[in-house]
């Protein structure tokens, strides 16, 4: 396992570790723009001290239109991914949607996500804990938080033992969604397995099923979600960045441009110091 993912993942209490980032594009675009991303957010947690997880996904599988962008191709994006993980001697996260994806992607990074929409798959959740990687589950919007335990029992029951959880917001009504911050002591306190809790604070702020047949969002209320989460006691944070959102393959509607992630991140340190402080 890598170096800095032991350290995210190791035991911990409020007081001795900070919290930690999981951060990129929501899918490769191109080598060029993902180390782009890569660097300049390695750089920042750096100086911050913030233990780093760089995430796209290596294709999309779910989009609502289909003639929507999907990827660069399978193994050409996932070998970006490695390269990013290499160079930069950092751990990498990605997306698996079917049993058979888990053992490909397994060997091209270090956390296996599991979508939401998929987070009930039983099959998919034991193929995923059987490579023995870490699995981060995102909590379905047609989740309560206290049913995400059974999804991480899946993993573990599969041979996983490294298990993150992450809020991503619950649909209100067609269009929206809403993140009740209460699920993240709910889920913090599970007992077996034991999971880090993650809030991601763009997904929670999609709006979906758009007439478009491309989903929106409200990227303004970014810092609210996320400084939100860090008060009340998530173990990381979960975000999508990319430089010129706009021009975003995917998402464009729901991700923090990339110039906007400094700041935001220096007052979610000192959001947590203060939690600390008392």
């Amino acid at each position: 396992m890598h170096n800095s993912l032991s350290r995210i993942l190791k035991p911990s209490t409020d007081e001795d570790q900070p919290f930690f980032l999981i951060a990129g594009p929501c899918v490769i675009e191109s080598e060029e723009m993902g180390f782009r991303i890569a660097a300049h957010i390695f750089k920042l947690t750096l100086k911050l001290n913030i233990p780093f997880i760089f995430k796209a996904s290596y294709k999309k599988a779910n989009r609502t239109r289909g003639d929507s962008f999907t990827g660069i191709g399978d193994k050409k994006a996932l070998s970006v991914l490695d390269g990013i993980r290499r160079d930069l001697d950092i751990p990498v996260l990605t997306d698996v949607h079917t049993t058979s994806e888990t053992e490909m992607a397994a060997a091209f990074v270090d956390i296996l996500q599991i979508p939401a929409f998929l987070c009930r798959q039983t099959e998919l959740l034991h193929a995923a804990g059987s490579t023995g990687k870490v699995v981060n589950i995102k909590k379905g919007q047609f989740m309560s938080p206290d049913m995400m335990q059974y999804a991480a029992e899946k993993v573990y029951n599969g041979g996983g033992r490294h298990i993150m959880v992450t809020e991503r917001g619950t649909s209100f009504g067609y269009d929206d969604l809403v993140v009740d911050f209460r699920s993240i002591p709910v889920m913090k306190n599970f007992t077996a397995p034991e999971v880090k809790v993650v809030l991601d604070a763009t997904h929670s702020l999609q709006r979906p099923n758009q007439g478009s047949g491309i989903s929106g969002g409200s990227p303004g209320f970014i810092e609210t979600i996320a400084s939100a989460g860090i008060a009340a006691g998530a173990d990381g944070i979960f975000l999508e960045t990319h430089p010129d959102p706009v021009r975003a393959m995917s998402d464009a509607g729901s991700m923090l441009p990339l110039d906007k992630l400094e700041g935001l991140l220096h007052k979610l340190v000192g959001i947590r110091e203060a939690i600390r402080g008392q």
